[in-house]
């Protein structure tokens, strides 16, 4: 397959996250995928090593997927969750609220990662005012968080290129410490050793703004989109015990983490965390239709529901909320897991994928390592003069030798479909070898 593509075709569409004139002047296009590869516009195969976005766990184009949604679109195309309903909605919250950790029983339909946090912040906002504590409007989240891009993921959020261009943003927010640190935790085998009391940071913060001003705390189970910082042994357990000291929700950001990545269906499953409000996106329709859905307890339900019956329960929602083709998407995404195992297959190539990711030091320039689940990250001492420049260039460098990667500012990120095979990790990692140790 040869597609051509004329240079001033590529000027209409507005890149996301991208330097535009850099990528026209010398793109990288896709015009095909199957399993673990894509094909490009000039006829190459490129092993995927990153799930598209973080999304296509169950590789590219299945069968069951894509029979679903041709099936749904040919059946019943659109129709809204306002007062109305359709049949796929309420099947497919029921199948995920059953794959859901122990007493989450409900979900509200999103379109995206970032409008499941938006939801998740009015919510717990929300759930305070109904349950008579309307002083608790304060969010707090954490230094190199990434929750989406719209106003109030960027405000939690605590990546300072997403927050510096967009003004004030949302005002009543704070931040946690991050816990990467290199120092003590350089090149981890999974769960770092040190780091578990910085999770008392909130207590300094319930000190700072009192417990009474706050309603939530969210957090990643693992900070993906910053290049992979896994939260340090006992962490995330300590976090969790401060919020429910204070009655400050906890909401686990699992837009990456759900789905089998780390080897169990949820992040939250995987620490043993029991949060108020989880948030996913992304492996929910394995990337083929834009979907996200915010996992409930009872409890939070329950205190919307208490009102007249002709009353709107929550103030809040999406025209495509619960989608017919999403939902019919995220059925035969459930079905490929569950058939092939895909939501607990991480855990069984965890150990292998670690040492090829771990044999990675020592090669030039190499910092860091990082490991956990099916994910992988490989951090770079930045030039100083050019910071983000070296993981970039290796990023270029993968394409162009038939792999892809992510590159987050000196950190190259890995985390392939969870349909890999040994062999196929054995092919990114020579790939990878070969781009690093030719790489100045």
């Amino acid at each position: 397959m040869n597609v051509q593509i004329k240079p001033n075709d590529l000027e209409a569409f507005w890149m996301p996250f991208t330097a535009n004139k850099q990528f026209k002047a010398n793109p990288r296009l896709f015009v095909g995928a199957k399993d673990m590869h894509y094909i490009t516009n000039d006829g190459r195969r490129v092993l995927d090593g990153t799930s598209g976005l973080w999304c296509v766990n169950a590789g590219h184009c299945r069968p069951k997927i894509a029979d679903a949604i041709k099936a749904q679109v040919e059946t019943l195309d659109f129709a809204g969750t306002f007062q109305m309903g359709h049949t796929r909605a309420f099947e497919a919250a029921t199948r995920l609220v059953d794959l859901a950790p122990e007493g989450f029983d409900h979900v509200f339909f999103t379109n995206s990662g970032s409008e499941s946090v938006e939801t998740a912040l009015k919510m717990a906002i929300a759930y305070h005012r109904a349950k008579g504590n309307g002083s608790k409007v304060r969010l707090i989240g954490r230094e190199r968080g990434y929750h989406g891009v719209n106003f109030g993921g960027m405000s939690v959020g605590g990546i300072g290129p997403n927050r510096k261009a967009f003004g004030a943003l949302v005002a009543g927010v704070d931040h946690l410490r991050h816990t990467h640190d290199i120092a003590r935790n350089a090149f981890s085998r999974g769960e770092p050793e040190h780091g578990a009391e910085l999770a008392d940071d909130l207590e300094r913060l319930v000190a700072l703004h009192d417990a009474s001003t706050i309603a939530a705390v969210i957090v990643e189970p693992v900070a993906c989109s910053t290049g992979v910082l896994i939260p340090p042994k006992g962490y995330l357990k300590r976090l969790e015990a401060i919020a429910r000291k204070y009655d400050i929700l906890l909401i686990a950001d699992e837009v990456i983490t759900a789905f089998g990545r780390l080897g169990v269906p949820f992040g939250s499953d995987y620490f043993g965390i029991s949060p108020d409000i989880i948030t996913t996106a992304k492996g929910v329709t394995n990337g083929t239709v834009p979907m996200g859905a915010v996992f409930v307890k009872s409890h939070i339900h329950e205190a919307f529901t208490n009102g007249p019956e002709w009353m709107i329960d929550l103030f809040h929602g999406y025209t495509y909320s619960g989608h017919p083709v999403a939902c019919a998407a995220a059925l035969g995404t459930l079905d490929t897991y569950a058939d092939e195992g895909l939501l607990t297959r991480a855990a069984e190539l965890a150990p292998y994928w670690e040492e090829r990711v771990h044999a990675l030091k020592g090669l030039p320039h190499v910092i860091d390592i990082r490991n956990i689940g099916l994910i992988g990250a490989v951090e770079f001492a930045p030039d100083p003069a050019q910071p983000g420049k070296r993981a970039y260039e290796r990023f270029v460098k993968a394409f162009e030798a038939g792999l892809l990667v992510r590159q987050t500012g000196d950190i190259i990120a890995l985390s392939p479909p969870l349909v890999i095979s040994k062999s196929e990790i054995d092919e990114l990692f020579d790939i990878f070898t070969k781009v690093l140790k030719s790489t100045n």
